[in-house]
């Protein structure tokens, strides 16, 4: 035990032991130096007798024989000192002087050799012993200050304290998404998978510039999904360099299909395929119209997210709702397409709210609008108008009129009789007019895949904040039970507050079940590092005091990967958690890991690639014939509308003409 008592007694007995190695060095001295003491007049004839006492006990048969006991002694009595510790202490300087005494030690017999009177050479034999006895002495004493059990500091960054066990299984379903990876656990490399078995949960990728998400992570989203007969929507941020996957890939399994389904591309720069965002056969009600009215608005003008429900928000929300549905029912929508609809506003007020009037379903709608121009309130009424208008008009573009004008294709791609793959490319370059459309087209698709009794689709977005879908929250809720699998990436969560709202950025966070981030900073990785939580970590402190040192090991829960790692993170290196299914049970949800890619394969697999091909040969008189066209349409509209009004006597009273 550790007590006062125990530890006084241990120190008197290395004392004891000590002064026995030097008694036993003193009576060596004395024998082979006697001479010397003789002459000094330090020999006694009681010292004698003692002396001869001894020599009979065999001590003095070998001239090293004393000084190795002596040593012994010596040896004894450092096991149990104890210096006061100090952490710069260490072996290297304490065995040198060990070592050099113990060499002077044992050399000084060769002083007996010198070609000198005796006494000199006694006194140079036992100052030479004496010095190496009392450099062994203090290296000794040097080694019980050398801390013992000495803090590691090669982990300086706590690299291996924070590995923990992860998923090692794969595991497969005819849905999984199965990413091979590596980590670490303490100081080895072992081989993991990332298995999302359930991505109706919804699939949140995460990762600055340059982290790999495409390349690590939604490139296999698509591969895999692809392989397993999904039908599929990609939002190609960077056309075409998901589409060109997508394509040669469906080329390679559409034989995996029941019922081979058909690729289709929107893009506004190259066009290919044509598609209207406002079928009228998809539009069944006043509502759809109300909310492709709503998402074109606010994709066109992202500062309205944050203000809905404000007076100036919401009445060019239902200025356009009314115009969209109008188009619905003017001759079963024959001409209900985003191109008329622009063209349709830009109208003078007379034969706008002239027509509008006539259309009884959107009477509630139009009726403050109508009441604001013929009460002359001009100020109200251009406030609540001319901004639809004018953030419409910059979607005014021969090419946009083209595409947004034709049906090549309907959007419900997961019809069992006819499912599709459609991509939709987007140009940095032209992000805030391209991305108000786009919205569109996905408002729209969102809208007729989460339906019931449908075959299972993937929607893949690629930086998701640079479109607008309103109640995006919602199709990642209930979209699970239709079998609709969503992948949203982003950069930073801050990006998706930015230009989501807070409120709504918070939701799509904290609802989605499988997360996989790369290297992202602030905010996000404190989140990130929160949602993974915290596994047993070993800690050791060393305290060092006057009298004492000591080590004190315990464990505490501490962050499993720390915020200031995610925000280090190499590309390739990512982290999240997956969410499991009650027939498949994942323990080890949450990971750290590199994702291995196979680079030469893929490599060689794209430059296999072939080129997606062209659907139309167009030149630009066709898309001018179109664009003039559609301005045609709607005087025309406007031209037989209001003949036919003036004609009826029971709506003539409709027709508005103010001076």
């Amino acid at each position: 035990m550790q007590t006062g008592e125990n530890e006084q007694a241990l120190r008197k007995i290395m004392d004891m032991t000590r002064l026995i190695s030097i008694i036993i060095l003193s009576i060596h001295f004395y024998y082979y130096c006697y001479r010397a003491f003789s002459e000094w007049q330090l020999v006694t004839k009681f010292s004698d007798a003692i002396l001869s006492n001894i020599y009979h006990t065999g001590l003095f048969f070998n001239f090293n024989k004393s000084k190795l006991l002596a040593l012994l002694f010596l040896l004894i009595s450092l096991l149990g000192a104890k210096g006061r510790k100090e952490e710069k202490m260490n072996y290297k300087t304490a065995l040198a002087y060990f070592f050099i005494g113990l060499l002077i030690y044992f050399i000084s017999g060769l002083s007996f050799w010198l070609s000198l009177d005796f006494i000199p050479i006694a006194v140079a034999y036992m100052g030479i012993t004496s010095i190496g006895y009392l450099l062994m002495l203090t290296g000794g004493t040097l080694l019980s200050r050398i801390i013992k059990k000495s803090l590691d500091s090669r982990d300086i960054f706590n690299k291996e304290n924070e590995t923990f066990p992860q998923e090692e299984r794969l595991l497969v379903n005819e849905y999984s998404i199965n990413l091979p990876a590596r980590y670490h656990l303490k100081n080895k490399i072992r081989n993991s998978w990332i298995n999302i078995i359930n991505p109706f949960r919804g699939l949140l990728v995460l990762g600055t510039p340059g982290s790999g998400k495409s390349y690590f992570v939604i490139r296999h989203v698509i591969t895999q999904h692809i392989q397993k007969g999904f039908s599929m929507f990609v939002y190609d941020f960077k056309y075409d360099d998901l589409s060109k996957i997508v394509y040669n890939t469906f080329e390679k399994y559409k034989k995996n299909y029941p019922i081979a389904p058909k690729c289709y591309f929107i893009n506004f720069d190259k066009i290919m395929h044509r598609c209207n965002p406002l079928d009228p056969q998809s539009m069944e009600d006043i509502t759809d119209a109300s909310e492709s009215a709503r998402t074109i608005l606010l994709g066109l003008n992202r500062e309205w997210i944050k203000r809905q429900g404000d007076f100036f928000v919401e009445s060019p929300i239902n200025f356009l709702s009314a115009i969209i549905w109008y188009l619905r029912r003017y001759k079963d929508g024959e001409f209900c397409t985003l191109p008329h609809v622009i063209e349709l506003m830009q109208m003078d007020y007379d034969s706008l709210f002239t027509l509008l009037r006539a259309e009884k379903e959107i009477e509630v709608l139009i009726n403050p609008f109508v009441n604001a121009y013929l009460n002359d309130v001009m100020e109200q009424l251009e406030g609540q108008i001319a901004s639809a208008k004018i953030a419409m008009a910059r979607l005014s573009s021969p090419q946009l009129y083209y595409v947004l004008s034709g049906n090549d294709f309907t959007l419900d791609i997961n019809n069992p009789s006819a499912p599709k793959i459609v991509c939709i490319g987007n140009n940095p370059q032209k992000i805030q007019i391209y991305g108000a459309v786009l919205s569109l087209y996905v408002n729209r698709l969102v809208k007729l895949v989460n339906k019931k009794g449908k075959m299972k689709s993937s929607l893949i977005f690629d930086e998701f904040p640079t479109i607008y879908l309103n109640n995006m929250d919602g199709l990642i809720a209930t979209a699970r039970s239709n079998k609709v699998a969503t992948c949203l990436g982003i950069q930073d969560f801050s990006q998706l507050r930015k230009d989501y709202g807070r409120e709504q950025a918070d939701v799509i966070m904290n609802i989605t079940g499988n997360i996989i981030s790369g290297q992202v900073t602030g905010d996000t990785s404190k989140q990130l590092s929160e949602r993974i939580g915290k596994i047993m970590q070993d800690r050791e402190s060393l305290s060092i005091n006057s009298n004492d040192t000591s080590i004190s090991r315990s464990k505490q829960l501490e962050a499993a990967v720390p915020p200031s790692k995610i925000a280090t993170l190499s590309s390739g290196e990512f982290v999240g958690m997956v969410a499991d299914n009650p027939d498949c049970k994942i323990e080890l949800k949450t990971f750290h890991s590199e994702i291995i890619n196979d680079h030469q394969a893929l490599q060689k697999e794209e430059e296999k690639y072939m080129e997606i091909p062209s659907v139309r040969k167009l030149d630009h008189s066709i898309i001018q014939r179109n664009y003039l066209q559609i301005k045609q349409d709607i005087l025309d509209i406007v031209h037989s509308e209001m003949e036919r009004l003036l004609d009826d006597p029971t709506q003539s009273h409709l027709v508005i003409k103010k001076k």
